[in-house]
């Protein structure tokens, strides 16, 4: 009986040494990072922010790039703008592969599956031809997106009243008014959970953005495997079935469904991106599995990353009241209650602010996604050995002094310039010179870019015209410790402007 504990014991420990040694063939003029470090979410709340500080600044900024662990194995992160810019250009050498390549197994890749965002090839050339024209449309129809936001700060200023002059939490409520957006925009539907608290849809966004990230299976998804030694992983499978039966569901069955007109997929500008998804089912363009995969990448992607951003905004803004009335002045002095996509993006302060605030909170704010095909050198620099993962830390080169000047820990929104053209100017310029990652860069930027920033403006246009607010003093910042970056629980104080 001993015989065979030890020699378990011993099997055990020969595993995890497998999985946690770092393999020789790495590249060696790197350092690694403790693997303690990727696994501090077990015992310490310590925010992403305070996490890169202390571990990481230092030896990506004197290298470009360390070795770390993640996802049950080592990969190699980049943070320097020649690095990453190598990358992004190279994709037939450094190609995305996502969470069903690398676990295919795991509770995140039975969320996303093989979609839009994290696949290559023929597959991801197939996706975008389906997609592109619903996601980059050049007519967007901005009134839903106003009158939902509207509704986001009368929302608001209720829950103030009913806090007196105490802080209001406005997470939970961001979610709902991101995920109102994305419905409109990009799904066809009301999924309702904007006018109603409750909405099953958007409850089991909040579960699953719990349970996804949970560091010990995060680290090691091989434990996803025996989910059914763990109770937690067994519900964590649970509800993203649910979650994608139910989606699949709304959508099928939504009052607004437009049925398929025979036409080619994409080819039609009036159209929202999930009518040119149900076109390519009908059409045997895409299959089942990729209609549901791409169909979830929406739902997930086109209302986090806003969602988060304007967390940030509100501890940025409620800190920082000198940007907030700068801001604010601009947007009274245009004298409309209901702005136009051409009024916002012809506001040069307004826009600064958005491409500062994701310069200094970019939601996505590290992606380990990529791997090589074969033996790769890095800008000439850094030998990579073939199958390994590779990703890249978008606040790292972000706040880099040695890039962005002495005050890149500043929230300068004067940094992009003082009128239009030349923020935008900037703006593109530090994107090819991989100076600024927040939406990845090159021929796999985020194809809904410009949708994002113009949704921000619209939230910001109309907190700004009717509130001015302050985070409530015995709020502390805490930034999330992994996953995306954004403020915990920030409260604030608004006070309804007359």
């Amino acid at each position: 009986m001993l015989s065979i504990l030890v020699f378990t014991l011993l099997c055990a420990a020969a595993l995890l040494w497998g999985l946690v040694r770092i393999p020789s063939e790495m590249p060696r003029n790197i350092p690694s990072v403790p693997i303690y470090v990727s696994l501090l979410g077990l015992w310490s709340n310590m925010g992403q922010d305070e996490i890169y500080e202390k571990w990481l600044r230092e030896p990506l900024e004197k290298h470009g790039a360390v070795k770390i662990f993640f996802a049950g194995r080592w990969n190699v992160l980049f943070a320097r703008p020649e690095f990453l810019s190598d990358m992004f250009r190279n994709e037939d050498i450094y190609t995305k592969a996502g969470s069903q390549k690398k676990i295919p197994w795991s509770v995140i890749a039975t969320l996303v599956g093989d979609n839009i965002i994290n696949s290559h090839g023929a597959d991801w050339k197939l996706y975008t031809s389906v997609m592109k024209p619903g996601i980059q449309k050049q007519d967007f129809n901005i009134e839903p997106i106003v009158d939902k936001t509207k509704t986001f700060v009368s929302k608001l200023l209720e829950n103030q009243a009913g806090s007196g002059n105490g802080g209001i939490l406005v997470n939970g409520l961001i979610q709902r008014w991101a995920i109102a957006i994305m419905g409109e925009c990009f799904l066809d539907i009301d999924f309702g959970c904007l006018d109603y608290s409750g909405q099953r849809i958007e409850e089991l966004q909040s579960i699953i953005k719990r349970v996804l990230f949970h560091p010990l299976f995060f680290n090691f998804p091989l434990l996803d495997k025996f989910a059914w030694l763990f109770r937690s992983r067994k519900y964590a499978y649970a509800i993203v079935k649910e979650f994608e039966d139910l989606l699949v569901e709304l959508v099928e069955n939504r009052p607004r469904k437009v049925k398929s007109s025979g036409e080619k997929p994409g080819d039609q500008s009036g159209e929202l991106v999930i009518h040119m998804l149900e076109r390519a089912l009908d059409q045997g363009v895409i299959n089942d599995a990729q209609f549901r995969a791409n169909l979830k990448i929406v739902f997930l992607t086109a209302h986090e990353n806003v969602q988060q951003l304007l967390n940030s905004v509100f501890w940025e803004l409620g800190t920082n009241q000198t940007v907030q009335s700068r801001l604010r002045e601009e947007t009274l002095s245009k004298k409309v209650v209901s702005p136009t996509a051409e009024t916002l993006n012809d506001m040069p302060y307004l826009t600064a602010v958005v491409y500062e605030m994701l310069r200094l909170y970019p939601p996505v704010s590290q992606l380990i996604n990529r791997v090589t095909v074969g033996p790769a050198v890095l800008a000439d620099k850094i030998e990579i050995p073939g199958r390994t993962w590779v990703g890249w830390n978008a606040y790292g080169v972000q706040t880099d002094r040695g890039v962005w000047g002495s005050d890149a820990m500043v929230f300068a929104p004067e940094r992009w310039g003082d009128n239009i053209k030349d923020i935008k100017a900037r703006y593109r310029r530090e994107q090819v010179k991989g100076n600024y990652i927040p939406f990845n860069a090159h021929t796999r930027k985020c194809l809904g870019s410009n949708f994002a920033v113009l949704e921000t403006k619209v939230a910001l246009f109309e907190l700004l015209r009717r509130t001015k607010w302050t985070v409530d003093p015995e709020y502390r910042l805490k930034l999330t410790p992994g996953g995306i970056l954004a403020p915990l629980k920030c409260k604030v104080i608004l006070e309804e402007l007359a």
